[in-house]
């Protein structure tokens, strides 16, 4: 928290909360606990629910647009502002004479309770300084008509930009050069405008809607309060490569502290105890699980690099994929698939429940698959291969310089293209690298979901290895699952359709809405946080944008090759 915004919290909040309870006709009452962010917004929507009169006070437009003229950090709100004060006629709208209003005071306690419970620096510290100033009324500088005018339009300014922030996102440029290829569907700030001059202001919710962003904001507020963990020495097995159950060693409490903690471990279970024993088990296996590791209740070296990931990290991690949730369409499609790449993981989702799961393979670092949406219009079975020229150039080549019986024995064959790069695809069948059936929705990325003949690396914890398309575990599940409105489409029909040796294209009679995202911390239904690793680094490029220095990358190498 910034040292303005201390100083405010420690000599203000109280006259805040006081103000806030006699305007609430609660102020007879015994104290109460600071208001929630949800009924600070039902406070500011009460206050402006009829335009009354704030103040006698009035701004010109030539005084609104000197303000942006020497105050360069609003000037991408600049339209905002002005228009604002048009529909106003230039009243004022935070303060009743020389006075800061009601409406003004529950606005900065709730850019206050964002700010210590966010933990991003959002930029509102000259504000503080300036409201401080007011509240004290101990400068001798004079509180001047025109210093009156200075806070009146920072204040507004400060709206706009903290409704910004809250809703669209901390991180201003453009989200492609983050590899972050799903639109950003912005709040219309101008409709806010809109309302607020017209006395029905909606700042419900004042942050986005995505259920996941409350689920990992209440898990943040939970992980501020184990930063001691991190005054702890590491775990370290020392020259022991694991532990199984009934094993003894020195490094088991620690083990024990921390998952008594993070609350996998069960209560009645002793912190002192250095044997792995059932309850251990128990706790182990639920930690596997929430971060991606092999459930199999085995300490090794993945598991003591992940307990061993420092706290201030974690709140971190949590913080930037919070982030990525502003920048998520508010209104998504009730019925859904969604992939997260970090979790190797598909979704099928109803509404805000996941109907079922199956583990996939997404393309590894070198050809990483591309965060976007789109949707998902075709099934095709017993698809041809086109190769694409690049695997043609880098890999078939190569092989048919090795051996001239290589696309025979592969099943391809050239149809066009030259002889230095030939256009080469692969015929129908059970050796086709996209296997029985492959789902389209047409992009400029030439990613799909398919089907594979390679089955191994879906059992592996790191499943980062394709090409960038998405192979999937179960296909013939999700054929069944996009097929099932059509009752000439039988479970039979669709096995046959995939074993025939002949290409197949079915149309859906509805797109069913696709996202490939990237999260690397969320929160289950279950309630359990989950934790991924960082597999293409775009923790670390957020991180710079958010903090200004990266969060160490994690060796995924050795997560994948040991429990």
């Amino acid at each position: 928290m910034f040292p303005a915004l201390e100083r405010l919290h420690r000599s203000h909040f109280l006259l805040i909360a006081i103000l806030i309870w006699t305007w609430t006709g609660c102020a007879t009452l015994p104290p109460e606990p600071a208001p929630t962010q949800e009924e600070q917004a039902r406070e500011i929507n009460e206050l402006f629910e009829t335009p009354v009169a704030y103040s006698v006070r009035h701004l010109t437009p030539e005084e609104v647009g000197r303000f942006i003229t020497l105050s360069p950090e609003y000037r991408q709100d600049s339209a905002e502002i002005q228009a604002f004060y048009a529909r106003r006629d230039g009243q004022y709208a935070w303060f009743v004479r020389d006075t800061l209003s009601t409406a003004a005071m529950s606005f900065l306690n709730l850019v206050l309770v964002q700010d210590s419970t966010i933990g991003l620096s959002t930029g509102h510290d000259a504000i503080h300084e300036l409201v401080t100033r007011i509240l004290d009324r101990t400068d001798t500088i004079p509180l001047t008509d025109r210093f009156i005018a200075h806070v009146e339009l920072s204040l507004t300014a400060q709206f706009f930009l903290f409704a910004d922030r809250e809703y669209n996102g901390y991180v201003q440029r453009d989200l492609r050069d983050l590899d972050w290829f799903i639109p950003r569907r912005k709040k219309d700030l101008q409709q806010l405008v809109d309302s607020l001059a017209a006395g029905r202001m909606d700042l419900s919710p004042i942050e986005p809607r995505v259920p996941q962003y409350r689920r990992l904001k209440k898990a943040l507020s939970r992980y501020y309060k184990l930063t001691w963990l991190d005054t702890l020495a590491p775990v370290d097995l020392g020259d022991v490569r694991k532990l199984v159950p009934g094993d003894h060693h020195r490094a088991i409490p620690g083990i024990r502290i921390r998952l008594h903690a993070f609350g996998d471990l069960d209560p009645s279970a002793g912190d002192t105890l250095d044997v792995l024993d059932s309850a251990l088990v128990a706790g182990t296996l639920r930690y596997q699980a929430r971060h991606g590791l092999d459930v199999d209740g085995v300490i090794g070296k993945g598991f003591i690099e992940q307990i061993n990931v420092p706290i201030a990290d974690r709140v971190r991690t949590i913080l930037m994929n919070m982030e990525r949730l502003r920048w998520m369409p508010a209104d998504g499609a009730p019925d859904r698939i969604e992939v997260n790449i970090p979790e190797f993981r598909m979704h099928v989702i109803a509404g805000d429940t996941t109907t079922w799961s199956m583990n996939v393979v997404v393309g590894a670092q070198a050809t990483s698959t591309v965060i976007f949406s789109d949707s998902l219009s075709r099934i095709v079975f017993s698809p041809y291969w086109s190769v694409p020229s690049s695997i043609v150039r880098n890999e078939i080549l190569p092989a048919m310089r090795r051996d001239p019986n290589y696309l025979a024995k592969k099943g391809m064959e050239i149809v066009g293209g030259s002889s230095s790069l030939p256009v080469v695809r692969q015929r129908p069948g059970p050796s086709n690298a996209l296997g029985l059936v492959k789902f389209l929705f047409p992009n400029s990325y030439n990613i799909y979901f398919h089907d594979t003949p390679s089955k191994g690396a879906f059992a592996r914890e790191t499943r980062a290895v394709s090409h960038g398309c998405i192979r999937l575990s179960e296909p013939k599940r999700l054929a069944e699952y996009l097929l099932r409105g059509d009752t000439t489409w039988t479970p039979n029909k669709i096995e046959a359709a995939m074993h025939k040796g002949r290409e197949t294209t079915v149309v859906l009679p509805k797109k069913v809405p696709v996202l490939i995202g990237y999260f690397t911390a969320w929160v289950d239904e279950k309630g359990a946080l989950n934790f991924r690793n960082d597999v293409y680094r775009h923790d670390e490029q957020l991180a710079e944008e958010l903090f200004g220095v990266p969060i160490p990358a994690m060796d995924t190498s050795a997560v994948a090759s040991a429990r």
